[in-house]
C-alpha cells in the first residue's frame, strides 16, 4: 500500500499544491443517482430459473458419472458401506450446496456478480481496504460504491478498524483471496477433464473391445474442440444449454427411480444420519479417506456461485430446490440401489445401471451435459480472471466479449493455457480416481476460502449478530474440515496437481500485484508538485504549440514524472494539457454517466485539466472505442458547468443580500396609525426612515443585479471562447503521452526481491498488453516517454 503522509508535517508548498489540485468531490457529487432494482414477474422468474440450469448447474449435474467409483475404487466389501456412503452424500448435498451456497452465499453477490473476488470487492468497500493503490475518497461517490455504517463500539466496527489499521491483515486477506482464486482456476482445468473422461468412458460398457487408450483419445479430442470453440463464444447456442441440462437431470432422476424400484427400495433409509455415523465407525480410516470421493458429489458448487452473473438469487433457489436437488438425490439413490445387488460393477456404475433400451440416447446426452458443465467451469474461470485483472491482481491480457447481451468473455491466452493443462491432466493421469483426488483438493480449498470470506461479509456487510456468524463458521468448518483432511491424505495420488497449478498461478498473480503496488509507491514519491508547475507561469517556461496532449498516469494528484521529464528535455508543450488517471474500483460496474470526471488545475489561462476515468471489474472497454471523444465531451460539459456554477454563485450572493435586508426592514417598527395608501402627513419618523432606507436598497439592489447580469454575460463569453479554443486545439492534433517504464530493484535489495522485480515482474510486463491497446490509442498519436524506476 502507498505510504500515507501526515499533512501536519508539510509546509506551505504542500498546502498550495492541495489548493491547486483538489479532489473532485464537487464534480463527483453532481451525478448521484439511486440504483433502481426492477422486480421480475413470476413468468420471468421461472424463465430465468430455467435458463440458470444451463449456466450454473452443469458441474453438479454430471457428478453422478464418477462419484461412486472414486468412493470405492477397490470395490465394496460390505453392502452396508454403500448405504453409509449414500447417507454422507445426501447430507453433504443438503448442507453445502443447498443450505450454505444457494440460500446464504449466493445472497452475498456484488450487484449480481459472484465468486471470490466479488466477496473481496465487498470487503474492500466496507472496510476501506485499498484493492487498487490510487483509490481515494472521491471514488466512494460512485452510485454502485455502497457500504454500511457501524456504531463506534460495535463488534463490526472493531473488526473494521483492525483491518484498516494493520497492513499485514490486509495482505493476508489478499493472499487468501488469491489462493481461492487459483484453486478455482485449477478446478477449471480438472473439472472438464474428469467430466468429459467419465462421460466418454461409457463407450466400452457395451463394447468391451474398445481400449482405455481409445477412450482417453476420444476425450482429448472433445476437449480440444471445446477449447477451440471458446473463441466463437456461445451467444448463438447458449439457449441449448438449459434444455440439455434439464433433460439430463430428468433422465438421471428417472433412472434413479427405476433402479430404486427394481433393485432395493430400502436404500431410502440412507436419509437417516445414523447410517452416516455407522459408516465411519465401521470403515475407520478407509471410510475417512473416502471423503475425498464423496467430496466430488458437491463439485461444481463454487462454480454455481462464480457463474451467478445476472440471475436473480430467487431464480437460482427455485431451480435448485425444485429440479436439481431432487434429481441428484434420486440419481445417487438409484445408483446405490443398483450397487447393493451388483457390487462388482463399481467401475462406470452409472452406465451399468442404465436400462439397455435407452442406453445410447443417455450416453449422447451425458456427453452433451459434460460439455455444458465444462463450458460453465471455463466461463467461471474467465470471469474470475477478468475480475482479478481489473483489481490489479493479474497481468493485462486480451479480453474479448463474445456476447454483449450475456456479458460472456473469452481470454485467448488463458484459454490456450487451460487447454494444454487440461489435456495434460487427462492424458497424463488417464484414471478417474487420480483426477478425482485432484479435483476434490481444489474444491475443498475454495470452499474453505469462501467460508472465511463469508464470515467477514456477514460481520462487515450484513452486520449479522456474532452468534449467527459463529454458528455459520463453526458448521461450515465442521463439514469442510474433515473433507480437507481426507483430500490431503491423497496428495500423492493426484492431489498434488491442483497444488502445483495453483502455486504457479499464485506466483504470477501475487508478483504482479506486488510489483504494481511498489511501482505506484515510487511514482507517488517521485511526482512533481503542482505548485512547481504553476510557478513556471502560463507558458510553463516553454513554447505552447497548438494541440492537446493527454498525459496518462495512475496518479490521482500531482504531476507524473514522465511529464516533468518531458518538459525538462524538450522546449515545447501543447497548448492544452490533460492528465488522465485511469483507475479500477472494487465495484461491479461504474455507470457510464459517472465514468468520466474532469476538474481544472491552476488558473484558467494555464489550460490544464485532470480527467478521472473509472471502471468496475465487469465493465467492457470495448464500449469505449470512442474513448477520446467521450473524454472531450466530458471536458466541454465541465467547462459549461463551471461557468454556470460561477454565475450561480453570483446569484446566490445577491439573493442572500436581498433576503438579509428584507429581514432587517421587517424588524423596523411601523406606526400602527398609518393607513394604506400612505400619505406624507400621516407618516411618522420611523416610517420616513423606513421609506428612505428602502429606496436606497432598491437602488443598490438594482445596481447589484446589473453587475450580476454583466458578470453572467462575461462568464458566457469566456466559456464560449474557451470551448472554441479547445476545439481549435483539438483540430490541431491530439497526442497521447504514456510512460514506457522499466522497473528495477535497488542495488541494496535482497536476492528474493531482485528475482521478483528484475526477472518475474519484468517478464510479465513485457508479455502483457500495453495501455495504448486498452484505450484504442492510434499508433501515430502515441508518444512513449521512457523512464527507469528503482523500487
Amino acid at each position: 500500500m502507498a505510504a500515507q503522509e501526515d499533512p501536519d508535517k508539510k509546509g506551505g508548498v504542500w498546502v498550495l499544491d492541495q489548493q491547486l489540485d483538489q479532489p473532485i468531490d464537487v464534480e463527483a457529487k453532481k451525478v448521484k443517482e439511486t440504483n433502481i432494482h426492477k422486480n421480475c414477474s413470476s413468468m420471468m422468474l421461472l424463465q430465468l430459473a430455467f435458463q440458470s440450469l444451463g449456466v450454473v448447474y452443469g458441474d453438479l449435474g454430471t457428478s453422478p458419472l464418477y462419484v461412486f467409483y472414486n468412493i470405492f475404487p477397490d470395490g465394496v466389501d460390505d453392502k452396508e458401506d454403500v448405504i453409509g456412503a449414500l447417507s454422507v452424500i445426501i447430507w453433504s448435498l443438503t448442507f453445502v450446496p443447498l443450505l450454505k451456497y444457494v440460500f446464504i452465499v449466493c445472497r452475498a453477490n456484488d450487484n449480481g456478480q459472484g465468486g471470490t473476488f466479488a466477496l473481496y470487492s465487498l470487503l474492500c468497500r466496507h472496510a476501506k481496504i485499498k484493492s487498487v493503490p490510487n483509490q481515494d475518497v472521491t471514488d466512494e461517490e460512485v452510485t454502485t460504491f455502497s457500504r454500511s455504517t457501524f456504531g463506534e463500539k460495535s463488534f463490526a466496527a472493531r473488526i473494521k478498524r483492525g483491518l484498516e489499521k494493520h497492513e499485514f491483515l490486509q495482505n493476508m486477506l489478499l493472499i487468501l483471496v488469491l489462493i481461492g482464486s487459483c484453486m478455482v482456476i485449477g478446478d477449471g482445468i480438472l473439472t472438464p477433464a474428469i467430466s468429459v473422461l467419465s462421460a466418454v468412458g461409457g463407450m466400452n460398457v457395451h463394447h468391451k473391445g474398445i481400449s482405455k487408450e481409445m477412450v482417453v483419445l476420444f476425450a482429448v479430442a472433445i476437449l480440444v474442440l471445446l477449447f477451440i470453440m471458446q473463441q466463437y463464444g456461445t451467444g448463438k447456442v447458449w439457449w441449448l444449454f438449459a434444455p440439455i441440462v434439464l433433460l439430463w437431470l430428468l433422465l438421471i432422476g428417472g433412472i434413479g427411480i427405476f433402479n430404486i424400484k427394481k433393485y432395493d427400495s430400502s436404500i431410502l433409509k440412507a436419509f437417516s444420519p445414523v447410517y452416516m455415523y455407522r459408516y465411519f465407525k465401521r470403515r475407520g480410516r478407509p471410510g475417512w479417506e473416502s471423503l475425498g470421493g464423496i467430496m466430488l458429489s458437491i463439485n461444481g458448487t463454487e462454480t454455481l456461485f462464480a457463474d451467478l452473473n445476472h440471475f436473480p438469487v430467487l431464480s437460482i433457489q427455485i431451480a435448485f430446490t425444485v429440479v436439481v436437488f431432487p434429481c441428484l438425490l434420486l440419481a445417487y439413490c438409484g445408483q446405490a440401489a443398483y450397487l447393493m445387488k451388483n457390487s462388482n460393477n463399481m467401475d462406470r456404475a452409472f452406465y451399468q445401471s442404465v436400462p439397455d433400451t435407452i442406453y445410447w440416447p443417455v450416453y449422447g446426452i451425458a456427453i452433451a451435459a459434460a460439455i455444458v458443465a465444462s463450458q460453465s467451469t471455463i466461463t467461471a474461470t474467465f470471469s474470475l480472471i477478468k475480475q482479478a485483472l481489473s483489481l490489479g491482481c493479474f497481468p493485462r491480457v486480451k479480453v474479448i466479449y463474445t456476447s454483449r447481451h450475456r456479458h460472456q468473455i473469452y481470454i485467448p491466452d488463458v484459454n490456450w493455457i487451460l487447454m494444454i493443462l487440461c489435456i495434460s491432466v487427462t492424458a497424463g493421469f488417464n484414471q478417474k480416481t487420480q483426477i478425482g483426488n485432484a479435483a476434490g483438493t481444489a474444491v475443498v480449498i475454495v470452499m474453505l476460502v469462501t467460508t472465511f470470506l463469508m464470515t467477514l461479509v456477514m460481520i462487515l456487510v450484513w452486520r449479522v449478530h456474532w452468534i449467527f456468524v459463529l454458528l455459520f463458521t463453526s458448521l461450515s468448518l465442521l463439514v469442510e474440515g474433515p473433507y480437507l483432511s481426507a483430500v490431503l491424505l491423497k496428495v500423492d495420488e493426484g492431489g498434488w496437481a491442483p497444488l502445483v497449478i495453483a502455486t504457479a498461478f499464485f506466483i504470477v498473480m501475487y508478483v504482479w500485484n506486488y510489483g504494481t503496488v511498489r511501482r505506484y509507491d515510487i511514482e507517488m514519491h517521485s511526482k512533481v508538485s503542482m505548485a512547481w508547475i504553476i510557478g513556471l507561469g502560463p507558458s510553463l517556461g516553454l513554447v505552447r504549440v497548438p494541440g492537446i496532449v493527454l498525459v496518462y498516469s495512475e496518479l490521482a494528484s500531482g504531476v507524473p514524472r514522465i511529464f516533468s521529464h518531458f518538459i525538462t528535455n524538450l522546449p515545447a508543450i501543447h497548448s492544452v494539457v490533460i492528465f488522465v488517471c485511469v483507475k479500477y474500483l472494487p465495484v461491479c460496474t461504474v455507470p457510464e454517466e459517472e465514468r468520466f470526471f474532469v476538474k481544472r488545475i491552476g488558473p484558467n489561462n494555464f489550460h490544464m485539466f485532470r480527467c478521472f476515468v473509472r471502471y468496475g471489474y465487469k465493465d467492457d472497454h470495448r464500449k469505449d472505442d470512442d474513448f477520446e471523444e467521450k473524454l472531450f465531451d466530458s471536458l466541454f460539459m465541465f467547462i459549461r458547468l463551471e461557468s454556470l456554477m460561477e454565475a450561480s454563485s453570483d446569484t446566490d450572493d445577491v439573493s442572500s443580500i436581498l433576503d438579509q435586508q428584507a429581514f432587517e426592514s421587517r424588524e423596523i417598527p411601523f406606526d400602527n396609525n398609518v393607513s394604506i395608501p400612505f400619505s406624507n402627513a400621516d407618516l411618522t419618523i420611523s416610517s420616513v426612515e423606513t421609506m428612505t432606507i428602502t429606496a436606497e436598497d432598491v437602488s443598490l439592489n438594482a445596481s447589484r443585479a446589473l453587475t450580476m447580469s454583466h458578470r453572467t454575460s462575461i462568464n458566457a463569453e469566456i466559456e464560449m471562447n474557451e470551448i472554441e479554443f479547445l476545439h481549435n486545439c483539438k483540430d490541431a492534433g491530439v497526442v497521447h503521452m504514456m510512460g514506457n517504464t522499466i522497473v528495477r530493484a535497488r542495488r541494496d535489495s535482497n536476492f528474493v526481491k531482485r528475482i521478483v522485480i528484475d526477472y518475474l515482474y519484468s517478464f510479465l510486463r513485457k508479455i502483457c498488453r500495453g495501455n495504448s491497446v486498452l484505450f484504442f490509442v492510434p499508433q501515430e498519436s502515441l508518444l512513449n516517454v521512457g523512464q527507469i524506476l528503482y523500487v
